[in-house]
């Protein structure tokens, strides 16, 4: 059995990752910075100390820097039995506030690197493979003042559902959760949403638990909890310049530049 690849594994939901799948799997784990990729190793060896752990450094919108990840892949021979997209960034502003180095980074993160790394992964796969992407629900309709986030989200699941059709001897999910409480910020956006931030929200056990499920049998589509669902189903039967309206009054005032 091959790896399982996970990046952004250093983050909240990417730690959650690798605490549910170092009971079965070994890892390959990504993260930009080699000390947190060394103290996450540490707490999962202690999970599980039979289970094989590599690590590996690495800004992945830098190109020369994913090519250095696949040159090691290739030198230690590592093929692939799962791969887990999990890195992204989750910036919210209105459009013209960017910079065009914001505005490059952010496709970089949540869209070029996804489908690198995932490219990289097919090429050097195991014959039973398992993909899993983060989206999230934000990327079902477009979203004024978080237009960047929300396009870039659409464009993996899009991306994710063709792949499917294309690669049909794998098992290939979207994930699209709502909101995650993994940082300050995101547990200080919830409150500011009200109930129906609260009601979004689920824990990164709830959200990792729902999207291996569906990536086991085989789901196109996973949208964790019961209101997500029904958000979704709402947004479709909306008129669009109304539900564009009621997204840009509520998202207006919201600003949150990562990284």
């Amino acid at each position: 059995m091959g790896y399982v690849l996970i990046t952004g594994a250093t983050g909240g939901l990417g730690k959650e990752f690798c605490r549910q799948l170092i009971n079965t799997d070994d890892l390959f784990l990504t993260g930009r910075t080699q000390e947190k990729l060394l103290d996450l190793k540490a707490e999962l060896l202690k999970i599980n100390p039979s289970r094989k752990i590599e690590i590996y450094s690495a800004d992945l919108t830098d190109f020369n820097q994913r090519e250095e990840l696949f040159c090691y892949i290739d030198k230690v021979g590592i093929k692939f039995s799962g791969l887990i997209n999990v890195a992204g960034v989750d910036t919210q502003k209105e459009f013209l506030k960017y910079t065009h180095e914001k505005i490059v980074f952010q496709v970089r993160v949540n869209l070029e690197a996804t489908l690198a790394i995932t490219h990289a992964v097919l090429k050097r796969r195991e014959k039973d493979l398992k993909i899993l992407t983060v989206s999230s629900i934000s990327g079902t309709v477009p979203m004024p003042y978080f237009a960047i986030y929300s396009a870039t989200k659409a464009s993996l699941i899009n991306f994710f559902d063709a792949l499917k059709s294309e690669v049909k001897d794998a098992k290939i999910t979207t994930l699209l959760p709502g909101a995650i409480p993994t940082r300050e910020d995101i547990k200080k956006d919830i409150l500011i949403q009200g109930w129906t931030g609260k009601a979004s929200a689920k824990s990164p056990e709830y959200v990792v638990k729902k999207g291996l499920k569906a990536l086991n049998k085989n789901k196109r589509i996973c949208v964790p909890g019961a209101f997500n669902k029904f958000v979704c189903l709402i947004e479709k039967i909306t008129p669009r310049k109304l539900r564009n309206a009621y997204i840009a009054k509520k998202w207006k005032n919201k600003e949150k530049d990562a990284f």
